[in-house]
């Protein structure tokens, strides 16, 4: 991309390439833009009427700020003096296996209820926060909330597998607020704020294996016997439990998929291009990541049974490690201390994607796909330790890609990279 070129522009060739996480930072520069759904389900920036006293789809800052804090452009990975390097799991200050100490918390969230538990104590310290939770008008879809209790907090608590832009949310770039994101909408918010010289809020975040589209959502409804036209009165993807089912609500009753059953064979297939190539599913732009640790088979693959949640939490940077000590302190949440090879060892699936993204991201290049540029992940490192796993990698990429082109058509939802 040229320096000077339209933002509009800039932004088309990040959408074509399937390059976009739909984190809806580009909004945060131009008061034209808004996120909406494509034909495939996902959020993406489109211009909206002209609104008076923005940049303007032409402004040369504005398309400069872009080229440094889209994620589909560059991800360079911050630095903290201090930190313990894990090559998968991403630099720390230091790790916990925590948990929400109140019992209701950690039954109603995802991953023991620490997200939810940190949110609804800064909130009522009359932090402005920033969550995700069901849209109202709408619980098949997640929309962006501002909250201001530890009741809202709870309200919202457990993971939403599908489309939401976190970075499009008025106030997320607050030096006084906290947000909670995906690792990608978080690092757009922190790129964002150092490109504009400004204090990030504080950035909360999780290991995420991708969006799904919001399709696939309607599939695992419909697969429950909740079609297009059944008003569904309660919604939830995870939680209530460890790992929780998902579950909808209607005037019918209630029914339910496993974990494995929605996330495994319907959600986790679809979700988007670029989120087969990212380089930091386990959040480091963030200043707290909170992790599933899962109990792992003689595999050490995880065991999905219903028990107590608990995550792995990582402090990132001094501030992050202040908070959850501060929160320990009150009682908010209650941690043992933890060796990050111990949350490696239960998170393959990081693991494989950080370990064989320079195979991928070869691949993709050679079949014709861009690739964003990624900095300090240490890539080159990663695929030296295991080249047939790279190559591996890069050779079902290429082959995928070159498939794709010649049919002209986008991956299908259920192919991986």
């Amino acid at each position: 991309m040229e320096a000077g070129r339209a933002l509009d522009g800039q932004i088309a060739e990040v959408v074509a390439a399937d390059l976009c996480s739909g984190c809806g930072a580009c909004t945060q520069l131009d008061p034209g833009l808004e996120m909406a759904y494509d034909d495939g389900g996902f959020l993406r920036p489109r211009r909206r009427a002209a609104v008076d006293g923005g940049p303007g789809p032409d402004d040369a800052e504005a398309a400069r700020t872009f080229r440094r804090m889209c994620p589909g452009v560059t991800l360079v990975r911050p630095t903290t003096p201090g930190t313990r390097w894990h090559p998968t799991m991403g630099a720390h200050l230091q790790a916990w296996s925590a948990w929400a100490a109140d019992s209701g918390t950690r039954h109603r969230g995802s991953s023991g209820g620490v997200l939810t538990a940190l949110s609804g104590w800064l909130a009522s310290q009359e932090r402005p926060c920033v969550v995700v939770g069901a849209d109202r008008e709408d619980v098949r879809r997640t929309v962006t909330l501002q909250i201001t209790s530890r009741e809202e907090a709870l309200a919202s608590a457990g993971s939403r597998y599908n489309p939401v832009a976190v970075a499009a949310q008025d106030g997320v770039t607050d030096p006084a607020g906290v947000v909670t994101g995906k690792p990608c909408e978080v690092a757009a918010i922190r790129q964002l704020d150092h490109a504009r010289g400004q204090q990030d809020p504080l950035l909360l975040s999780f290991f995420c294996a991708g969006t799904p589209s919001q399709q696939a959502t309607d599939r695992a409804l419909s697969e429950i016997g909740v079609g297009p036209g059944v008003v569904v009165k309660d919604l939830w993807f995870r939680g209530r439990g460890w790992p929780g089912r998902f579950t909808a609500v209607t005037d019918e009753g209630t029914t339910s998929l496993s974990y494995d059953e929605s996330w495994g064979k319907l959600l986790g297939p679809a979700v988007q291009w670029r989120c087969k190539v990212c380089p930091d599913g386990v959040g480091e732009f963030s200043d707290i990541t909170a992790a599933d640790f899962w109990e792992a088979d003689e595999r050490g693959y995880p065991v999905f049974g219903e028990q107590d949640g608990r995550s792995a939490l990582l402090a990132r940077t001094e501030r992050g490690r202040q908070v959850v000590e501060e929160a320990i302190a009150a009682g908010v949440i209650d941690a043992r201390p933890l060796e990050v090879e111990a949350l490696a060892t239960v998170q393959p699936f990081q693991r494989l994607r950080r370990s064989t993204l320079l195979g991928r991201g070869l691949g993709s290049r050679l079949g014709g796909r861009r690739m964003p540029r990624y900095r300090g992940f240490g890539l080159w490192r990663l695929a030296a330790r295991n080249p047939r796993a790279s190559w591996r990698a890069a050779k079902g990429t290429f082959w995928r890609v070159r498939r794709a082109r010649a049919e002209t058509a986008p991956f299908a939802a259920g192919e991986s990279a």
